[in-house]
């Protein structure tokens, strides 16, 4: 093999990866078309800190005693990463995929009325609908 071919493979191998990331574009996800999924943790505490990892995450200010979230999750490509728990005072949420991935996730968390709560290190005013 001589010297010259050296600098052509990876230039070939980054148009092949481009190829194949243009190709998986053409697939849609849309976490608003997806079937939802909830989950309710009990809450006695008048804080809450919640951690969304930069998800889409709506808070709402709802009459009820416990935590209600409500999470949307699609996914082409890539391997799925789903978390939603409650430890403490703190609700730790995340969705989404990695390696070459295509995933769109959002969540809803409806939090009693009266209860304060922290968004991603930030005080939050939640929204009064429910």
């Amino acid at each position: 093999m001589s010297s010259s071919a050296l600098p052509k493979r990876p230039a070939a191998l980054a148009v092949a990866a481009a190829a194949v990331a243009l190709g998986l574009t053409g697939c849609s996800v849309e976490a608003s078309q997806a079937k939802p999924e909830s989950k309710s943790f009990p809450y006695r505490g008048t804080s809450l800190k919640v951690k969304t990892h930069e998800v889409a995450t709506d808070l709402v200010a709802a009459d009820r005693k416990d935590i209600k979230v409500t999470r949307w999750f699609d996914s082409a490509a890539g391997t799925v990463r789903l978390r939603w728990t409650l430890k403490g005072d703190t609700l730790d949420i995340d969705a989404g995929c990695t390696g070459l991935a295509l995933c769109d996730a959002r969540f809803r968390v409806e939090v009693p009325k009266g209860v304060a709560v922290t968004k991603d290190g930030h005080k939050t005013r939640l929204d009064g609908r429910s």
